[in-house]
């Protein structure tokens, strides 16, 4: 039986055909299954003439690279989730490192402050010092 329709010249198209009398309606004994699900439509491996070797190999050789063209991509979607979690774990070490660089800044800055303070502090003991000499100084001659 032959069926004919109209397809817009953009789209895909398979065409099969078989050259035994069974029916259209049944698909024959060793019918190949769609072997890759997740490969695209035009990817997908056309199943072989079972008369010719040549078809049959054939094949067997789209069926060994679509195989392989899947494992790739698969690897391919792990490295990029790799990737994904590698830039995180970058932007978080990135910013661990901009507070250690800020809390080293800040405790920098509080060092040399209270560097400053304790030396003001010292004069500030010393000058009441003199100030307490003098002042008794004063009170015993008075």
């Amino acid at each position: 039986m032959i069926t004919t329709a109209r397809i817009a010249a953009d789209k895909a198209i398979r065409i099969a055909f078989s050259l035994n009398d069974s029916p259209d309606d049944t698909p024959p004994e060793n019918a190949f299954p769609l072997a890759f699900p997740d490969l695209e439509q035009q990817l997908q491996p056309l199943p072989p003439c079972h008369d010719s070797e040549e078809s049959m190999q054939v094949f067997k050789q789209h069926c060994q690279i679509a195989e392989e063209y899947y494992e790739v991509k698969k690897e391919i979607a792990l490295l990029e989730e790799r990737k994904r979690e590698l830039i995180i774990r970058l932007d978080q070490a990135e910013k661990e490192s901009m507070v250690a660089a800020r809390l080293t800044k800040e405790y920098s800055d509080l060092t040399e402050e209270n560097r400053t303070l304790s030396l003001a502090q010292t004069q500030c003991v010393e000058q009441l010092e003199k100030l307490r000499i003098q002042y008794q100084k004063r009170q015993g001659s008075s």
